[in-house]
């Protein structure tokens, strides 16, 4: 992947953006992580963020303005399209559907651009799947006619903290990076590390927004061999020390890939199974469950 095409180029300039993403511990955590990235592609623009104040959300994370909505309703979010004079509208969310976009187009007018890494109908002017798995035919028929397309690995978000630690040597201190994302609301990475062996030295990568951070907490706390990093600043740096990665088939596979650690990924929602066929059909190691026996294999190799 070329880091110098890792973005996304737009044909607007010195304009008024708002970002309409969610996150929560049932949301995660991934799309506004990724908008963050996106919004680094448009440093001449003013940049608004629209989001709920859900349970476990990181809104106090988004270095940019936050108005705080009530509901996820279009009528809510037009007055402020509005009031702000939005040029681009950035849609970064499962629960807004095409009927909503068209619905903000036709009493806004303003231009849309739409994230979306599950094929669904959008109507929006941009619309932008950065997974390396994204396939651009599969949206004939799911866009306007006039709706640019911008899918695949060139268009990867990579956070900056990865690209500047890739150029780094570290030395491998680690035989396992697990992470399953930042919420992990089916407890993934707690069922996982019960069946790895106290030998592997491991480093845990969580948030404050984990329903089963105090569960996690306690079975830790007398594992020498097990380091836990909540709401860490330098997990580019924790993944470089690793000598294998444990994480789900979803937006972190491009870190992991991009880092070049090996992986291992293991399905733990609906909306990673475009990633998790990509990397199968690629001869990656993929999970639909979890076996211990894929890291003893991965060692023995």
């Amino acid at each position: 992947m070329d880091p110098r095409r890792a973005h996304v180029p737009s044909p607007f300039s010195r304009m008024n953006l708002l970002i309409r993403a969610d996150s929560s511990s049932t949301i995660g955590l991934g799309h506004i992580m990724r908008d963050l990235v996106l919004a680094q592609q448009y440093p001449d623009a003013a940049i608004l963020f629209a989001c709920q104040n859900l349970s476990g959300n990181i809104i106090d994370q988004i270095p940019y303005p936050v108005h705080i909505l009530k509901s996820n309703d279009p009528e809510e979010l037009i007055p402020l399209i509005r009031a702000y004079k939005i040029d681009l509208l950035i849609i970064d969310h499962y629960g807004i559907n095409e009927a909503f976009e068209r619905k903000i187009k036709e009493k806004t007018g303003v231009n849309i651009l739409c994230l979306d890494d599950t094929y669904e109908k959008h109507h929006c002017d941009i619309l932008l799947n950065h997974n390396i798995s994204a396939d651009k035919s599969r949206y004939v028929g799911l866009v306007p006619p006039h709706c640019i397309l911008r899918c695949g690995g060139e268009y990867t978000l990579i956070r900056d903290e990865f690209r500047s630690e890739k150029q780094r040597k570290r030395e491998k201190i680690y035989d396992i990076f697990l992470s399953m994302g930042g919420t992990d609301p089916t407890n993934a990475t707690l069922r996982i590390l019960k069946t790895l062996s106290d030998a592997y030295r491991i480093c845990v990568v969580t948030t404050s927004g984990n329903p089963h951070l105090s569960e996690l907490k306690t079975f830790v706390q007398e594992k020498i061999n097990i380091t836990l990093e909540v709401n860490s600043k330098r997990m580019a740096q924790l993944l470089h020390q690793s000598r294998l990665a444990i994480i789900p088939p979803s937006v972190m596979v491009h870190e992991v890939l991009f880092m070049g650690v090996p992986c291992i990924t293991v399905q733990t929602a609906s909306n990673q199974k475009d990633m998790f066929d990509y990397l199968q059909k690629e001869n990656y190691v993929v999970l639909e469950e979890w076996d211990a026996d894929a890291v003893t294999r991965f060692y023995n190799a």
